[in-house]
């Protein structure tokens, strides 16, 4: 008979085992909420997902794929590449494929970035840029917004010698708000020894001739765009994502990409999902309705909100506590929104446009808790 074993003991971390330096210096990436305790009928608003989900033809796509998970997937992604192009109008050789454009954004940082340089974004960019930058052991400089909107005189005063990355979304994530393409050209030209990556994820949502700044990335030598069906194709769950930039820069990048990091089942699913374009046009569309709708309720009803191009709004309170009291009464009625104290906008919360029942449902529960603190805060 087998002797019990001993009780666990637990190690002893020596000095000498210890991380790079500052990466105990990031905070946690902390994602939307997505569950309530005690609650089963929960409406998740809080991550910018599409509420129609993906086309049934990346359904179909996935589940073939299914049947294949014992083999490896491709390296060189040629398949999902080519459909990209071929959507857009791009070079297929000048694609990068990577795990959600987080990981195009940490593969640049990774490649571009390290001890002694900096990493310059706006105040309310995206967590990640922060993160991935200080991952490298580099400087992280965020660069004040106007009004929340992206000031590109206010990143070109902030750049200096050892700026080797410039982030900027395009629409914004959290704001909504945008910018010119001419002016990220500006801002390009301004700062040659770096690579303005153009954060692309929400440019579906725009609309029109937008291309989320594929132009410049095919004609200027320090621009990458990276994109994401995270959003409107309705893969958040696959984790897939690409970057579209000039042949050396991509060459570097996919040189520290792992050989497998998309699985067969992601690859085959964005496949169908980038060339089912009658989906992605019912859902850019319905999103542009109801945003529209969503943003003219929560006005009416006092709460304000800057132009979005994305596919959620920022709803803007009078003050932090405010903002807090309304996402408490919305929780109450087991509606999930995204607080953005984080992004350093605590009197902020970020809405996701759902579909027409949600929209209608977040802007009644909205409507009624500004209603009782008038009647509160009433002389």
């Amino acid at each position: 008979m087998s002797q019990p074993l001993p009780p666990p003991v637990e190690p002893q971390i020596g000095a000498a085992i210890e991380p790079q330096p500052g990466i105990m210096e990031i905070a946690l990436y902390e994602a939307g909420t997505a569950t309530l305790s005690g609650r089963s009928d929960v409406l998740k608003l809080s991550s910018n997902e599409n509420p129609f989900g993906p086309s049934e033809k990346a359904r179909e796509a996935v589940a073939r794929a299914a049947h294949q998970m014992h083999r490896y997937p491709s390296t060189d992604h040629a398949r999902l590449r080519a459909a990209i192009a071929e959507v857009h109008g791009l070079d297929p050789d000048r694609i990068i494929c990577g795990v959600g454009s987080d990981e195009i954004i940490h593969f640049l940082c990774q490649a571009y970035a390290g001890p002694g340089t900096e990493v310059l974004f706006t105040e309310h960019g995206f967590l990640m840029y922060r993160i991935s930058a200080m991952a490298a052991g580099a400087t992280p400089v965020a660069a004040p917004e106007r009004e929340r909107v992206t000031d590109i005189d206010a990143l070109i005063a902030a750049a200096t010698p050892a700026t080797r990355l410039i982030f900027v979304a395009n629409p914004n994530n959290p704001t909504g708000t945008m910018i010119e393409l001419a002016e990220l050209e500006r801002l390009a030209a301004a700062v040659p020894q770096a690579i303005l990556v153009i954060d692309a994820a929400y440019a579906e949502y725009v609309g029109g001739d937008y291309d989320g700044g594929a132009e410049l990335a095919s004609r200027l030598p320090n621009v990458v765009m990276t994109r994401t069906f995270s959003k409107l194709y309705g893969l958040g769950g696959l984790r897939v994502g690409w970057g579209y930039g000039p042949r050396a820069v991509i060459d570097v990048l996919n040189r520290i990409r792992g050989p497998f990091n998309l699985s067969n089942v992601a690859l085959d699913g964005a496949e169908a999902a980038v060339r089912d374009r009658a989906h992605a046009e019912h859902a850019r569309a319905e999103n542009a309705r109801l945003r529209g709708w969503l943003a003219s309720a929560l006005t009416e009803r006092g709460v304000p909100s800057d132009p979005s191009h994305a596919n959620f709004i920022l709803a803007r309170f009078a003050d932090a506590a405010t903002a807090e009291a309304c996402d408490a009464s919305l929780r109450d009625e087991g509606i999930i929104v995204r607080r953005v104290a984080s992004y350093g906008l605590p009197a902020c919360l970020r809405i996701t446009v759902g579909d027409e029942a949600s929209c209608r449902r977040v802007a009644h529960v909205i409507g009624q808790f500004m209603a009782t603190r008038d009647a509160e805060t009433a002389p």
